[in-house]
C-alpha cells in the first residue's frame, strides 16, 4: 500500500482553525488510512492508502475536516518521491552560504500559470530569494519566515493557487517518516 504525506494549510495559527493532532490522526484512520503518524502541530500527516490519486486524497481529507470541524482547510498531498524530488532539487543547498535555518518550501496545489510566475520573478524582495519549480517554491529568507513578504498569502494572491509552507527541517523529517532517505 503506497505511503502519502498530507500537509494542512493554516491550522493552529493564532488560535484559529484549531485541530489537535491526536484528533487529526483519528480522522485519517476513520477515513480508512493506515499507519497514520502526525508530526508537530501544523498539520503534517504521513499515512498509507490504497487510493492512488493525491488530489482525490486531498479532497477526501478536506471533506472529512469540513464535516468534523465545520471549517474549510486546504490540504496538499504528496508522495514520498515528490518530497524526495523537492529535497534533491533545492537550488539553494548548493550555495556556499546555505543555512538550513533560513530555508523554507512552499508547496502548491497546482502548477501556476507561466505568465503569473514571470510577473512576480521580475520584482526584488530585499534579501529574500525564491525559485519556482513546477508546484514547489523554494524560499531562502535570511530575516526569517515571520518577517518576509514572501508568505502563503503572497504566493496565493499572485499565482492564483493554494499554498502551504514548511521549514527545511520539517520537509526532511516528513520524508524520513514516509520511509525515504
Amino acid at each position: 500500500m503506497p505511503t502519502y504525506i498530507s500537509m494542512l494549510r493554516g491550522i493552529n495559527v493564532s488560535a484559529q482553525k484549531k485541530i489537535i493532532m491526536k484528533e487529526l490522526k483519528t480522522l485519517h484512520e476513520d477515513a480508512g488510512f493506515q499507519n497514520v503518524q502526525t508530526y508537530i502541530q501544523s498539520g503534517n500527516v504521513v499515512f498509507k492508502s490504497s487510493k492512488k490519486s493525491t488530489s482525490t486524497l486531498a479532497t477526501q481529507i478536506e471533506t472529512f475536516i469540513k464535516k468534523h470541524y465545520g471549517f474549510d482547510v486546504a490540504v496538499i498531498v504528496l508522495t514520498p518521491q515528490e518530497m524526495q524530488d523537492t529535497i534533491t532539487n533545492n537550488p539553494f543547498q548548493k550555495q556556499k552560504d546555505f543555512d538550513e535555518g533560513k530555508m523554507y518550501v512552499c508547496f502548491l496545489n497546482n502548477q501556476p500559470n507561466v505568465a503569473l510566475v514571470e510577473k512576480i520573478k521580475a520584482v526584488q524582495y530585499e534579501a529574500d530569494c525564491f525559485v519556482i519549480d513546477h508546484k514547489v517554491i523554494y524560499l531562502f529568507v535570511p530575516g526569517g519566515y515571520g518577517n518576509t513578504k514572501l508568505n502563503n498569502n503572497f504566493f496565493e494572491s499572485k499565482l492564483k493557487v493554494t499554498a502551504t509552507t514548511r521549514n527545511w527541517n520539517t520537509v526532511n523529517r516528513l520524508l524520513e517518516m514516509a520511509g525515504g532517505r
